[in-house]
């Protein structure tokens, strides 16, 4: 089974919303760090949104106040809630895991998932 599972992308109108959700096979409070990345066509994958390592949450500047990002222990999933979309949000949205271990730093990627925004 694979560590990570994105499911929830979709074709939406702007100013429209989607929730992105993140499944993983081992308990998402188990990793040291977990957030939502995207790649748009041409360009290099970023942050959307993170939970920091003191269990607050970072958005990118472009984001702000229209995404959520949350982690529920109950469904083990990790869910990013998107407001307000605008045709620059398009994208392969990603969901990222990291796992420290005393021998090295684990990282892991979902498949993706396609959000497209028209305008």
């Amino acid at each position: 089974q694979a560590p990570l599972v994105e499911s929830g992308g979709g074709l939406v109108q702007a100013g429209g919303s989607l929730r992105l959700s993140c499944g993983a096979s081992a308990s998402i409070f188990s990793f040291d760090s977990m957030g939502w990345y995207r790649q748009a066509p041409g360009k290099q994958r970023e942050l959307v949104a993170k939970f920091t390592s003191g269990g607050g949450a970072e958005y990118a500047d472009s984001v702000k106040g229209r995404f959520t990002i949350s982690r529920d222990k109950a469904s083990n999933t990790m869910s990013l809630q998107m407001n307000s979309l605008k045709p620059e949000d398009t994208g392969v949205y990603y969901c990222s895991a990291v796992l420290h271990t005393i021998e090295t730093r684990l990282d892991y990627w979902g498949q993706g998932t396609q959000v497209t925004v028209s305008a």
